[in-house]
C-alpha cells in the first residue's frame, strides 16, 4: 500500500525502513578537531549584523511545534546527540542538528500517530549538520547506530534532506552561540584581569561547547539570538551577573546592545539546570567526559 505524499517519501513502507535486527553497529569512530578564531570589532559588527537578519527570518515562521511533539522531539534529540557522541563530532554538528529540526518542525507539521517521520527527520537533520561542519562523515547507514526504532534506505534519507533544505530554505549556514561565546569570554577575562591565565581560559573555552547544547535544549532557541545564549553562557562559567556593566564588555565598541532581559531568562535556565550538565552519553569515553564537565564547570562556579 503506498504511503501518503504528505509522509514526504512517496514510498511504500517497506521500501522506506529495514529490520533493526537486520543491522549491525559500527564501532568505528572518527575524531574532529576544534579551531579557533580570531575576532575584531569588524566581524563582531557583521555577526550581530547577519544574527538581526537570521532572527527576522525566523519570525516568519507561522507556528511553534505543539505539545504533542515535545516528547518525541525530546526522543530525537537524545539519539541525535548518542551518535554526536559516538563520532564525537564537532559541538557545532550537535547545535545545527537540533536547529535544523526545530526550524523544520515550526515550518510544517509531522504526521500524528507515526514514529517513523520524526526519526527520518533527525536522520536527515543530523546528516545534514554532519555535511556542514565535520571533514569526514559517515555514510547514511552507518550513521543510523545507537538501535535506532526504524532504519532507512539512503535514497530515503537523501529525500527527506532535500525536503528539509527546501523548507529552510537552503539556509544552513547560520550564526551560531559558538561564533560569539569565545569572544566573550575572552573579553570578560581581559575586563576581570583574567586574561593573563592562558590556562584558566582555556579551561573555560573546553567547558562551554556541553553548556550551550544542553541550554539550547531546555529552552525554544529559536526565540532567542545566538548572541544572548553565548553572552548567558560566558557570563556564568565566568561566575559573573548579568547586568549592564558585563553585558557592556561584550559588545563595547561594536555599537551592538545584547537583550538583557533575554539574557536573563537564559540565565536562570543554565542555574536551574547545573546539576545535570550533560550530554546524553553512552560510550565509557563520553560518560567520563560528562562527568569531568561537571567538576570542572564547579570549579568556577
Amino acid at each position: 500500500m503506498a504511503v501518503s505524499l504528505n509522509l514526504y517519501c512517496n514510498e511504500a513502507p517497506n521500501e522506506i525502513v529495514v529490520s533493526c535486527e537486520a543491522y549491525d553497529d559500527d564501532d568505528d569512530d572518527n575524531e574532529s578537531g576544534h579551531c579557533s578564531v580570531d575576532y575584531d570589532d569588524d566581524l563582531l559588527i557583521n555577526l550581530f549584523e547577519t544574527e538581526v537578519d537570521q532572527m527576522l527570518e525566523s519570525k516568519v515562521v507561522s507556528s511553534r511545534f505543539n505539545h504533542s511533539i515535545v516528547t518525541a522531539r525530546k526522543d530525537a534529540i537524545q539519539w541525535m546527540l548518542k551518535v554526536h557522541c559516538f563520532y564525537r563530532f564537532r559541538p557545532e554538528t550537535a547545535y545545527l542538528s537540533i536547529n535544523y529540526m526545530d526550524r523544520f518542525l515550526s515550518a510544517r507539521p509531522l504526521p500524528q500517530g507515526k514514529g517513523w517521520p520524526m526519526q527520518l527527520l533527525s536522520v536527515s537533520c543530523l546528516s545534514l549538520a554532519a555535511k556542514m561542519e565535520e571533514t569526514t562523515v559517515p555514510f547514511l547507514l552507518d550513521l543510523q547506530i545507537m538501535k535506532p526504532r526504524f532504519l532507512f534506505k539512503p535514497k530515503t534519507v537523501q529525500r527527506m534532506e532535500v525536503l528539509v533544505m527546501q523548507t529552510l530554505n537552503w539556509r544552513l549556514r547560520i550564526i551560531t552561540p559558538f561564533d560569539f561565546v569565545h569572544c566573550f569570554i575572552a573579553r570578560i577575562s581581559s575586563c576581570f584581569n583574567d586574561s593573563h591565565q592562558p590556562n584558566r581560559l582555556r579551561h573555560l573555552f573546553s567547558l562551554v561547547s556541553d553548556l550551550i547544547i544542553n541550554t539550547c535544549i531546555a529552552i525554544d532557541s529559536l526565540d532567542y539570538p545566538p548572541s544572548a545564549i553565548a553572552a548567558a553562557v560566558a557570563l556564568w562559567i565566568t561566575n559573573h551577573s548579568v547586568d549592564e556593566q558585563n553585558l557592556g564588555h561584550l559588545h563595547n565598541g561594536v555599537n551592538q546592545v545584547i537583550n538583557t532581559g533575554m539574557v536573563k531568562k537564559i540565565y536562570k535556565v543554565i542555574e536551574g539546570k547545573r546539576s545535570s550538565l550533560k550530554l546524553m552519553p553512552q560510550s565509557p569515553i563520553c560518560v567520563l567526559e560528562a562527568a569531568l564537565l561537571c567538576k570542572e564547570i564547579a570549579k568556577y562556579c
